[in-house]
């Protein structure tokens, strides 16, 4: 089963010169701009694996030496598949820690479950599976007195002087381009030191803590000095939501509202990232103001695209003098004349438009989208958790049960974590109440619902223990309900045309998920196989702070990669929609769908079905927008583009890439 195929999605649009040069002068051609040595993997994983064995040459050298390695480690989740190669390392290649002395690089104060704690996450990951000593594994106590704050912080910078300093210092970075918990203001001369949690960085840490409200009040941090002051710092960064601090950090200018641009005057700095996170680098977003440039009609499309909006002009009124002046000469030697360009990239543009996202019947569809036959189509939409699909494509649902197509929507994961404790507790005493005036006798369900409510209100500890069953069962049951309601709001009339599909991989009561497996792709490709649609729309929005997306993409990828050669398959056209966090780039955009006024408060109120996730949802990540304020936002910004461009206006739109599958 191939795992990991969302990764060659890039690919298909990013040459690789742009990132993998052929020689040095290329390089320094195409990086003039970067001040930060930056390596670029095609994923995630083939960057871990780069750290992973440069941290293990580190280590074995300082051994030759007879020396200690002293290794200053983050938390979060970009360092796990670091820490996964580390282990395996351990395991195959003999590669011993017992000379490594680790420093933690923060931890969250005070903690009143210290399972929920960086260090226990770091113990879990790495720690415990490799021969570290003890007594070399160095990490603030989450619960010292107040009182011991101060001379602790001066003891921590006390022993890593002590060890001749930091060896190799593993960073990760914030939304708001933090390392470690040193957020906008924070000083080059920064130390060790208490961090009250505040703004960008508290919710940052509610991806640990469920929600904003359970995050500690501070975080004991090293400082900006201890960056510089290590021999050698690694910065890595994986997928599209890191793009605009990546290029922040190695392209911008040095300030102390950046503080990861302080990583410029490093002499020993390095940044490893995949080309998801290097997506906002000019070499890669931008590349013919650095080199000359391999044209397609994606490139032309998002080169003309950036000139209309740095000339403010639409496509059609841009001159020779604006490519001229722009860098985009190349263009009008190919084509002859900005006309030229200009009326191709027009047309290009307006052919992504329908409404008629399933394929308009009786029509020529020579510049659709998609085709006109078979009519009606049976249209597949998976949603990751059982509301993406509203949130996402709510307009687009809702046209295509309108034009009489057979939808079906298959919700991958039951979305169980995502439902509020005070949820639960407001359920089980309805269901308390029901029970007590019509079936007084029922006493095993009321029973039921007065110990899940009395065990969420007195006896339920926070930490990161795996939720009770029980309450799971009640929380996915809130989530399918309301996506039943949906459903039906939406269009979908026959029951039978909903599929809850509780993928294994999500139900271990902890935001850690399970890595996918063969059975989680075998429920999608039985599905699928059952199904057998002329259409289907899947989740492309990998920017989902809790990567549950992607796993859900990768799952159905896997499914699509054993089948992709039936003939039924070969007549399917997927469609890639994306999420609450981000829209497809203009110059990927094949199929928008244009949203009217109606049908966008339509979709608010399909949004607004899942009552669970309006407002008091554990996971809405760092944007405090609810989701239909969002998906509003969102689809208006993509109609306005267009409009900008000089096509027509509407009132919103959503926009999706095509998949095909990799032969």
């Amino acid at each position: 089963m191939k795992t990991n195929l969302s990764s060659q999605i890039t690919l298909t649009r990013i040459p690789t010169k742009y990132y993998r040069p052929e020689n040095a002068f290329e390089h320094s051609v195409l990086t003039r701009l970067e001040k930060v040595p930056t390596t670029i993997y095609e994923s995630a994983e083939e960057g871990s694996f780069a750290i992973a064995k440069e941290i293990a040459l580190q280590i074995r050298k300082k051994q030759d030496a007879g020396l200690p390695f002293v290794l200053a480690l983050p938390g979060g989740r970009s360092p796990e598949s670091v820490y996964k190669e580390l282990v395996r390392m351990h395991r195959e290649d003999n590669l011993s820690f017992r000379n490594v002395v680790v420093f933690l690089e923060y931890e969250f104060y005070p903690l009143t479950n210290l399972n929920s704690g960086v260090y226990a996450h770091l113990k879990n990951e790495l720690l415990d599976h490799v021969d570290i000593l003890p007594e070399n594994i160095h990490y603030p106590d989450a619960q010292m007195p107040k009182d011991a704050i101060f001379d602790f912080c001066a003891s921590y910078e006390g022993k890593i002087t002590s060890l001749g300093g930091i060896d190799c210092m593993l960073l990760g970075i914030g939304p708001s381009s933090n390392i470690m918990f040193n957020s906008a203001g924070t000083l080059q001369s920064s130390q060790t030191r208490l961090v009250f949690l505040e703004g960008a960085t508290r919710k940052e840490a509610a991806a640990t803590f469920a929600s904003t409200e359970k995050v500690p009040a501070g975080v004991i941090t090293m400082g900006i000095s201890n960056v510089m002051k290590a021999k050698s710092v690694i910065l890595m960064a994986w997928g599209d939501d890191k793009a605009g601090v990546i290029a922040n950090t190695i392209e911008g200018k040095i300030t102390d509202a950046t503080p990861s641009t302080y990583l410029q005057i490093h002499s020993n700095a390095k940044a490893i990232v995949d080309l998801n996170a290097a997506y906002e680098l000019t070499r890669i977003s931008h590349p013919w103001l650095v080199t000359t440039c391999e044209w397609d009609n994606k490139l032309i499309r998002r080169a003309i695209v950036w000139l209309c909006q740095r000339t403010g002009k639409p496509i059609l009124k841009l001159t020779n003098r604006d490519y001229s002046e722009n860098s985009l000469g190349e263009l009008l030697a190919l084509y002859g004349s900005a006309y030229n360009v200009n009326i191709k990239i027009f047309n290009d543009i307006q052919h992504t438009i329908t409404g008629w996202p399933g394929g308009k019947p009786n029509a020529d569809d020579t510049d659709r989208p998609e085709r006109a036959t078979p009519y009606p189509k049976r249209v597949l939409i998976f949603s990751p958790h059982p509301d993406d699909d509203v949130i996402s494509m709510g307009g687009t649902f809702r046209r295509l049960c309108d034009q009489h197509h057979d939808v079906h929507v298959a919700y991958q994961t039951s979305g169980n974590i995502a439902v509020g404790d005070e949820e639960v507790i407001r359920y089980c005493e309805y269901l308390r109440d029901v029970c007590n005036k019509y079936s007084p006798e029922n006493t095993a369900v009321k029973e039921k619902a007065e110990e899940i409510i009395h065990y969420l209100r007195y006896e339920k500890v926070e930490g990161n223990q795996a939720e009770r069953p029980d309450v799971l069962f009640m929380k996915g049951t809130i989530r399918r309900e309301e996506a039943r309601h949906a459903c039906r709001y939406t269009g979908i009339k026959d029951e039978s045309h909903i599929h809850f599909l509780d993928l294994p991989f999500y139900e271990t009561g902890l935001v850690k998920k399970n890595p996918i497996s063969e059975v989680d792709k075998d429920i999608i490709k039985r599905l699928l196989e059952e199904l057998k649609p002329d259409q289907i729309f899947v989740a492309g929005d990998l920017a989902d702070p809790h990567g549950t997306h992607k796993v859900c993409l990768d799952t159905i990828l896997a499914a699509v990669d054993e089948i992709k050669n039936e003939d039924w398959m070969l007549n399917c056209r997927i469609w890639m929609y994306r999420g609450a966090w981000a829209e497809w780039e203009m110059d990927h955009i094949e199929m928008a769908v244009p949203i009217s006024p109606e049908e966008l408060r339509h979709k608010r109120n399909a949004i607004l079905k899942h009552q669970s996730q309006a407002e008091s949802a554990p996971y809405l990540g760092d944007d405090e927008r609810l989701f239909w304020q969002r998906a509003e936002d969102r689809n208006r910004a993509t109609a306005e583009l267009y409009h900008q461009l000089g096509l027509a206006s509407y009132e919103a739109m959503e926009a999706f890439v095509q998949y095909i599958p990799v032969r």
